[in-house]
């Protein structure tokens, strides 16, 4: 009984999920791999690279239930919180934020007025960018894909994998998302 006992809350330990997100006076969660910057797109871009990671610009707004079911539910789980450390420089934004944002064609304005730009509405909303970023584009113009929205952690880790891998660029079924998104999924279910 005791080794039963044991053995189901050594279970649970390994199952438990990495500590969650804390808010930041701002509201908005504040996970550990979140890079606090001056959100100068070009020079996040910079650092990113030199740190062989992909940038991920994170918009969230205060008292998001989607934002919260990600930070509790999905960005803890450990495969995804340690894959996104090692493969992704993230710049949260505010939806009605007052930090000055200056974008990749120079143009400067807050957080609030570049998601006017740009054509946020949701919450979350990621952006993934290249390596390279023209002075003469704008953020969503350069991104190789963007997820608006709450997703499950099989769908975030297979978004964040195919943007990593560069798989937009591959030839093939696994340049669609979709498709590959498919395939992943049914090879989970082939292991269960």
């Amino acid at each position: 009984m005791l080794k039963r006992i044991l053995g189901a809350l050594a279970a649970l330990m390994l199952a438990a999920p990495m500590a969650l997100a804390e808010i930041g006076e701002d509201g908005l969660h504040k996970a550990d791999w979140m890079r606090d910057t001056f959100k100068d797109l070009s020079e996040d871009l910079d650092e990113a690279n030199a740190e062989g990671k992909r940038l991920m610009l994170i918009f969230e707004q205060r008292g998001c239930i989607y934002c919260k079911q990600m930070h509790e539910e999905v960005f803890p789980r450990p495969e995804i919180a340690s894959y996104i450390e090692e493969n992704y420089f993230v710049v949260q934004m505010n939806l009605f934020g007052d930090v000055e944002v200056t974008d990749f064609d120079g143009d400067t304005r807050t957080e609030k007025q570049m998601a006017r730009k740009w054509g946020i509405m949701f919450t979350p909303t990621i952006l993934f960018l290249p390596e390279e970023v023209g002075d003469d584009a704008t953020a969503p113009q350069a991104a190789v894909a963007m997820m608006p929205g709450a997703f499950k952690g099989g769908t975030t880790l297979d978004m964040l994998t195919w943007v990593r891998e560069k798989l937009y660029d591959a030839e093939g079924e696994d340049a669609e998302f979709q498709r590959y998104h498919a395939r992943k999924i049914e090879e989970r279910a082939a292991q269960k």
